[in-house]
C-alpha cells in the first residue's frame, strides 16, 4: 500500500464539489486523474471495463458535512464491497503524511509497529497481507525480477516500457517502488483527459 496524497490544489477542492446522491461524474474523473487511474487499495490499473466507485474511506461520514475530498477515493469495486461491511475506528488514513512510515513493505506483505493500532487496523479492514493476495504480490515481483534479467535491463527501463506498451498490466505499486528502488509513482502519466 502506498500514501495517497490528497491535492491542496485539487480540482474538487476549487470547484467546491459535493458527493451526491446523483450524478458525481465531475468528481469520479477528477479523483480517477489525481491517482492516475489506480485503486487506492489494491493499487492495480482501474481499466475501462473495471467496475469502481467513490469511496468513502470513512463510510460514517457518507451524507454528512463532514464528509469531503480527504475522504473520498478511487477503489475497485470488489476491495470496497469487504471494507464496507467492517469499518474500524482508530484508523490510519490513506493520506497520512507518515503513512510509508508506518506501514512498511516486506516481500509481499506489509508490516507496522505493533503498537500502532491505527496501522494494524487499516491493514486488517482492507486485508492486505490475507495470504492470497501476498502471494499475488510476491509472484508478480517474482516475474518481474526473472523477465528483467531475462531481458537484460535495469529495472527503471523495464517498467518505463511497460508503463508505455501496457499501462495495465502494472499494478502493486509500493512493492515496485521498494523491491527494486525506482520511483514508479513519478514515472506513471497523468491520464490524457481531467
Amino acid at each position: 500500500m502506498k500514501r495517497i496524497v490528497k491535492r491542496h490544489d485539487s480540482e474538487v477542492i476549487q470547484q467546491n464539489l459535493k458527493y451526491s446522491r446523483g450524478n458525481n461524474s465531475s468528481l469520479r474523473k477528477i479523483l480517477m486523474w489525481e491517482q492516475k487511474r489506480f485503486c487506492a487499495y489494491t493499487e492495480e490499473y482501474i481499466g475501462e471495463n473495471d467496475a469502481c466507485d467513490i469511496e468513502h474511506f470513512n463510510p460514517n461520514l457518507k451524507n454528512t458535512p463532514q464528509d469531503s475530498y480527504l475522504n473520498w477515493y478511487i477503489v475497485k469495486h470488489k476491495p470496497n464491497n469487504i471494507k464496507r461491511t467492517n469499518w474500524i475506528e482508530h484508523i490510519l488514513y490513506l493520506f497520512d503524511e507518515e503513512f510509508e512510515n508506518r506501514i512498511k513493505y516486506s516481500e509481499g506483505a506489509y508490516i507496522h509497529d505493533p503498537e500502532d493500532l491505527e496501522a494494524k487496523n487499516l491493514l486488517e479492514l482492507l486485508e492486505i497481507n490475507k495470504l492470497e493476495k501476498v502471494t499475488l504480490r510476491k509472484k508478480y515481483i517474482t516475474r518481474r525480477k526473472e523477465l528483467i534479467e531475462e531481458l537484460k535491463r535495469n529495472p527503471h527501463e523495464y517498467f518505463q516500457e511497460e508503463i508505455e506498451r501496457e499501462i495495465e498490466s502494472i499494478k502493486y505499486l509500493r512493492a515496485i517502488q521498494e523491491e527494486f528502488k525506482i520511483p514508479i509513482w513519478d514515472m506513471l502519466p497523468f491520464p490524457e483527459s481531467n
